[in-house]
């Protein structure tokens, strides 16, 4: 079974995301810091500090790239677990997820926002759904599904395992935001949906990843980024992560997440 829209998932889309990396942060860091050094005398410091305050929403937005939010798919599950590590034992290469979540309209970062995360394990199976690929595996429900609240700096850390594959789809891990939930023993209630969107694999750590074991048992032929009929080829913009790591040593993947809250 593939990720096929529906009539909510074109209700998403109207909805936007934008992603916006350390380097988006660095630029206005260094706008910010243009703008002071240019203040050279006390007569220039008044109009200088104007000139900044104007500037800087300005900055903001050029370095805030906004993108439309994707379908939810097929295999979401309201397991509405709140936890910060989803693997429960699966085989597979380590994965640190380090997501960001700020205010699209005014890149401010977004505490207490629930990130939601749910994907395939390495042969392709969805827990809830073990068959799907064409597997025989033990299925609890719940493996590789789950979420975090994001801390004071708005970072959602979340460690998983990188994805396997299915038929017709690019690796790739679903996700939502929240805001507004209410958290106790393990579980979360209530809230708003602010964001359904996918996360995206740089094809060449793809590769290497699919070389090694248990990845490399899977038979399903590999869908790539550019025959997948969701990514849409942007980079971050479309949701591709920033990697780092190794195939020994396991990855970190990072991007920045706007929301309209």
């Amino acid at each position: 079974m593939t990720d096929t829209p529906t009539p909510q998932d074109a209700a998403h889309s109207r909805r936007s995301i934008l992603a916006a990396g350390t380097t988006a942060a660095a630029v206005i860091g260094l706008g910010a810091a243009g703008l002071t050094s240019a203040s050279t005398g006390a007569a220039a410091a008044a109009p200088a500090a104007a000139e900044a305050a104007e500037a800087a929403p300005a900055a903001a937005a050029a370095v805030c790239t906004l993108f439309s939010e994707v379908t939810e798919g097929p295999y979401y599950l309201d397991v509405a677990l709140v936890r910060s590590d989803v693997t429960e034992g699966k085989a597979g290469l380590k994965l640190v997820l380090n997501l960001t979540v700020v205010d699209s309209s005014t890149c401010a970062v977004l505490p207490n926002a629930l990130v939601e995360i749910w994907h395939c394990d390495a042969l392709g199976e969805y827990s809830g759904f073990v068959g799907a690929n064409g597997h025989s595996e033990a299925d609890d429900g719940t493996f590789l599904r789950g979420g975090v609240l994001t801390n004071s700096s708005g970072l959602a850390t979340i460690t998983t395992i990188y994805p396997g594959w299915y038929r017709g789809r690019a690796i790739h891990i679903h996700l939502k935001v929240h805001t507004g939930v209410t958290v106790s023993n393990g579980k979360y209630t209530g809230g708003t949906v602010v964001n359904t969107g996918q996360l995206f694999f740089n094809e060449t750590v793809t590769t290497a990843v699919a070389k090694i074991s248990p990845y490399s048992t899977n038979t399903v032929t590999r869908t790539t980024l550019s025959q997948d009929s969701i990514y849409g080829g942007g980079g971050a913009q479309d949701g591709l992560l920033t990697l780092s790591g190794s195939t020994s040593a396991g990855y970190t993947g990072t991007l920045t997440l706007g929301v309209d809250s």
